[in-house]
């Protein structure tokens, strides 16, 4: 079978996403797609941003393996927008309440490390980009605005005016329309990005007269060269032209937004790019995350108890589908990962484009030929007590002692996410349940049965042996043993294959480990 064919066929949601964008650029004739994604610096970036730009990569390499266009991601970041309110997450609180109103480029670094806030967030998004070697253009608001890089649209905006307005009226509160206009001036004395209402427009000179809200003077400012910022939907469409966008995603929340700017790009005569509306990722408590909170996960956090591929992979699922972005989800995103990993191997050529981690690993995922799974080492921690890596390391060792010096590092690796997330949550969490005197029967029947194995048993053997007991004492509801052992022997509702557990842990200690919990 062919690339092209394989890749034709291919019903991943990426490759779906990259034949709109290929449907565009034919239309269009241009000879380049370029994809944006935007982020607004406004707080720290969250894991939620990250997600945008690799999902928008992962439509870039589809799009490059259906096409030969080039094809190129700007990240765009929103840092002349108005800084409305203070993060809570970020030090010196008194001193930015004395910059609110600033462009995010005026407001000093909290951190006091860079020029600015917007400085400081742009490097931090930027840093953990590049530390997944992402192929994009950054490009900042301030910086295209000052440079005259937006002039040409900006007049274009200026001219169109009143469409503009007849567009965004309808949809503001009655307060608001009185006070809105696609531009907001900025301020010569205070440097504030004003909202205030525009009194005339003089599109022959790239003006606008406004009312200094502290003075009352009348203002005349050019709408030109960083003087004036555009409201962020009319920044948005205008963008589209400017920047001669053909793919953007955006949340759930925007898809109003996404409508208005669509209208007022079109009014200034550019087409709106080819959209997918993703659902948002919620917070612990089910609400949606915010740089201005600081809820939900950061890419950091993630990264101190699961390798990159893990949080790429649970980012690559289901994008329209809501999330709870929270430590929890980590084991399971792991596990996931490492399952595909496995099935991609045996997968058919023409199936392979629409496993993740072929995505993942931009068509050349690596080989992992070991079964130890990230929530195995968590059990095997918790039968242990120890938060010692070298313990997991000898049982690691012992179970992988046919796998190759790759598959062997990586586990290791594994092994010390595995020790963080088990101090962080689990060590002071897990409460192993005091068994039932029909549970207790039950497992003193697995332990004797154990007693009976061979020491080197294979874990199928084991899983076949746990399986018998399970069907004497629960031939009714198999799950309801299963449920038990994790429940007490891990204190847990979910948990390994037992088979699996025990070939690792040994039989000797899992005989041990029995005996202890049914004390």
């Amino acid at each position: 079978m062919s690339s092209e064919l394989k890749f034709n066929s291919a019903k991943s949601w990426a490759f779906e996403e990259a034949r709109k964008l290929a449907d565009r650029i034919k239309r269009s004739g241009k000879n380049e797609a370029i994809l944006e994604t935007g982020y607004g610096p406004s707080g720290l970036p969250h894991i939620g941003t990250f997600g945008e730009v690799l999902r928008t990569t992962f439509v870039m390499r589809a799009f490059k393996r259906l096409t030969d266009i080039p094809a190129r991601i700007i990240v765009f970041s929103d840092d002349m927008d108005g800084f409305r309110k203070v993060p809570t997450n970020v030090p010196n609180q008194e001193m930015l309440e004395q910059n609110l109103e600033k462009p995010l480029t005026s407001v000093p670094d909290p951190f006091g490390e860079y020029e600015s806030f917007a400085h400081h967030n742009n490097a931090m998004l930027r840093r953990f980009l590049d530390s997944f070697g992402f192929e994009y253009e950054f490009k900042s608001s301030t910086e295209a605005y000052k440079s005259g890089k937006f002039n040409e649209c900006l007049q274009k905006i200026l001219k169109h005016y009143n469409e503009i307005m007849d567009i965004m009226l309808p949809s503001l509160r009655e307060e608001r329309r009185e006070t809105y206009s696609p531009f907001f001036p900025i301020c010569k004395r205070t440097g504030k990005v004003l909202q205030v209402p525009i009194i005339d427009t003089n599109p022959e000179n790239s003006t606008i007269v406004y009312k200094d809200p502290e003075t009352g003077e009348l203002v005349e400012i050019s709408v030109l060269d960083g003087n004036c910022k555009l409201q962020w939907k009319a920044d948005w469409g205008m963008r589209w032209v400017a920047l001669g966008v053909d793919y953007e995603m955006n949340g759930k929340d925007l898809i109003d937004s996404f409508k208005l700017s669509s209208k007022i790009c079109q009014t200034i005569g550019g087409t709106p790019p080819v959209n997918l509306t993703y659902e948002l990722f919620l917070d612990d408590e089910g609400k949606k995350i915010s740089k201005s909170k600081g809820n939900g996960l950061s890419m950091d956090e993630w990264l101190k108890y699961a390798p990159s591929e893990s949080l790429a992979y649970y980012m690559y699922q289901a994008p329209k589908r809501a999330k709870r972005l929270y430590f929890d989800v980590i084991p399971n995103a792991m596990d996931e990962y490492i399952d595909a990993l496995a099935k991609y191997e045996t997968e058919q050529d023409e199936k392979k484009p629409d496993n993740p981690v072929f995505h993942i690993h931009n068509g050349t995922p690596p080989k992992y030929e070991g079964c130890l799974k990230f929530s195995m080492l968590l059990n095997l921690a918790q039968a242990c007590n120890t938060a010692d890596k070298d313990v997991l390391i000898e049982f690691i060792k012992k179970y992988a002692k046919d796998c190759s010096a790759q598959t062997l590092e990586y586990m290791t690796k594994m092994a010390d996410y595995a020790i963080n997330y088990y101090n962080d949550f689990i060590v002071w969490t897990r409460m192993p349940e005091k068994p039932t005197e029909k549970q207790k029967e039950a497992m003193l029947e697995l332990r004797d049965t154990l007693k009976n194995m061979q020491k080197d048993a294979v874990a199928d053997e084991i899983q076949n042996a746990v399986f018998e007991v399970g069907n004497k004492f629960y031939a009714e509801n198999l799950r309801e043993w299963f449920l038990t052992l994790y429940k007490v022997l891990f204190g847990t509702e979910s948990g390994p294959r037992m088979g699996s557990f025990v070939s690792l842990y040994g039989i000797g200690n899992t005989v041990k480990l029995i005996e202890e919990r049914l004390i």
